[in-house]
């Protein structure tokens, strides 16, 4: 894991990639929690039958399973230790270009874009990419942005 990021040191981050998150296996159980959850039940992510002669051969992860898993792999990469709220802003952008099918193992590369300084305190942005293992592609890549308060 990289040092943990401070309010005092957290510029000196910026720009650099903090490290790689372990493997975590996307099964079957994980996709129909999810979509058990969400009430999202599309068949390519549900109907293992189905799937099977879909266009992905089999079911696959919703895009937004593998975004909500942002959090939880930055976690393994790096901490925030700053002393008052870390508050989930939102995400400018995020893309989905290669579907995660059941069975397969993700991972997320974690980069620090900005840091920019608010009357409230500090604005992060983070950039994640999730890949597939085995894959050139990546599943996801989304840049979160995260309000540190004093």
């Amino acid at each position: 894991m990289a040092d943990a990021l401070t309010l005092a040191t957290i510029e000196s981050f910026v720009g650099r990639e903090l490290g790689v998150s372990q493997w975590v296996r996307m099964d079957q159980q994980r996709i129909d929690a999810f979509a058990e959850c969400t009430g999202d039940r599309q068949w390519i992510h549900v109907d293992v039958e189905r799937a099977a002669t879909g266009p992905f051969g089999g079911t696959i992860a919703h895009g937004y399973l593998t975004l909500s898993l942002v959090p939880w792999l930055g976690s393994q990469v790096f901490s925030l230790e700053t002393p008052g709220a870390k508050l989930n802003y939102g995400v400018n952008k995020v893309r989905f270009p290669n579907p995660v099918r059941v069975g397969s193992r993700v991972r997320s590369t974690v980069s620090v874009g900005e840091v920019t300084d608010l009357p409230s305190g500090k604005q992060l942005t983070l950039k994640h990419v999730v890949e597939i293992e085995g894959e050139d592609k990546p599943a996801c890549v989304a840049e979160t942005v995260v309000l540190l308060l004093p």
